[in-house]
């Protein structure tokens, strides 16, 4: 069954917005520490539930995989920034 691009795009959108959080509390966590690789596999369950759910195949899973890299990255730069402009808390 082809996939139709717009639920492609909403399941990376979804794992981008799944993972945002989890990158973001990652920042506060020393690296390599358990709290750190929970927080990064946090949401791929849950990714991977919503793409069977959708009926995508496994090719969808480096669209999901790029969207959830994103997210964490992009949590994380969001924490830093955070702290840098002096809102620690």
């Amino acid at each position: 069954m082809q996939a139709s691009i717009p639920l492609i795009a909403g399941l990376v959108i979804l794992a981008f917005v799944v993972s945002l959080p989890c990158g973001y509390l990652r920042e506060n966590f020393k690296k390599y520490s358990f709290m750190w690789f929970l927080l990064i596999h946090l949401p791929i369950p849950f990714i991977i539930l919503l793409r069977i759910k959708a009926g995508l195949d496994w090719h969808v899973i480096p669209l999901t995989l790029g969207g959830s890299v994103a997210g964490q990255v992009m949590g994380g730069i969001l924490n830093r920034r955070r702290k840098r402009n002096g809102k620690a808390g």
